[in-house]
């Protein structure tokens, strides 16, 4: 017996992969870019603002993203689930700010992608973060390397291995795996799109324009160590646990939403009673 394959809510098509890729060869330079360019690069000439610059671009390019995976088929079926959860995310994010990275809208990220599948998770993770942000007044230039972040988080849970098989506690336990991992890639990246604006004279942790790349690393690490390692680790963790406590109801009603709203049946017209 055969099983049926999975629903999605969006599908991805050449279109939209293409969009993807370039976005995240944008943004791995737009995060990555204090290592990339040598100290003489005219990039660094232009550190203060170049991450201003690559700010406004993941603008753009999100939204290039968002667009060509809509024209893949997100409908209205689709946009009203998206509608729902990214309030639901946007709206679990203040529960814990400021509380050692306490914040359950992660494990709700990781749990809408696995489900409702990458292109959707994409989608879902931008327009959250785009919408807590607005909500807490976290707007500044390092919204769109959190949308990007955020978006790669949740279409990661979606690429997971075993969609269509996988069940119970081996698929908690995987979600759980991923969710740490990736919520402490997700404090990485953030912080490495932060760091840059800090003043060269600010601390001896700060990028450093005329170092090379080992002496910025070290320095990139020694950041991380003292500014995120605590709120990453309680994000890590607070995912884990909510992911296996909660996680098989969460499960449950996401899928069965699903499968009621049928995305990928074909919408037909009753023209009988005319």
């Amino acid at each position: 017996m055969t099983k049926a394959p999975r629903a999605r809510a969006v599908r991805l098509g050449p279109r939209s992969v293409a969009a993807l890729v370039l976005a995240g060869a944008v943004g791995l330079a737009g995060f990555g870019w204090p290592f990339l360019a040598p100290p003489d690069a005219q990039l660094n000439a232009h550190a203060q603002d170049a991450p201003w610059l690559f700010a406004g671009l993941l603008v753009l390019l999100v939204a290039v993203v968002a667009a060509a995976i809509s024209e893949s088929g997100l409908g209205p079926k689709a946009v009203a689930m998206l509608g729902v959860l990214a309030a639901t995310g946007a709206a679990l994010r203040p529960v814990g700010a400021g509380t050692a990275g306490i914040e359950p809208m992660f494990f709700l990220m990781v749990l809408s992608g696995r489900v409702l599948g990458p292109g959707f998770g994409f989608v879902l993770g931008s327009v959250t973060m785009f919408a807590s942000a607005l909500l807490t007044g976290g707007v500044g230039p390092w919204m769109p390397f959190q949308m990007l972040a955020m978006g790669w988080f949740t279409m990661g849970a979606g690429l997971l291995p075993g969609p269509g098989r996988l069940r119970g506690r081996a698929e908690l336990l995987l979600l759980a795996v991923y969710g740490f991992l990736a919520a402490f890639a997700y404090g990485i990246l953030t912080d490495l799109a932060g760091w840059p604006f800090m003043g060269t004279l600010a601390s001896g942790i700060a990028f450093d324009p005329q170092a090379a790349v080992p002496a910025n690393l070290a320095r990139f690490l020694a950041y991380c160590l003292a500014t995120s390692l605590g709120w990453d680790l309680g994000r890590a963790v607070v995912t884990v646990v909510l992911t296996l406590t909660l996680g098989t109801p969460v499960l449950k009603a996401l899928r069965r939403a699903t499968r009621r709203a049928a995305f990928e049946a074909p919408v037909a017209f009753d023209t009988s009673a005319q």
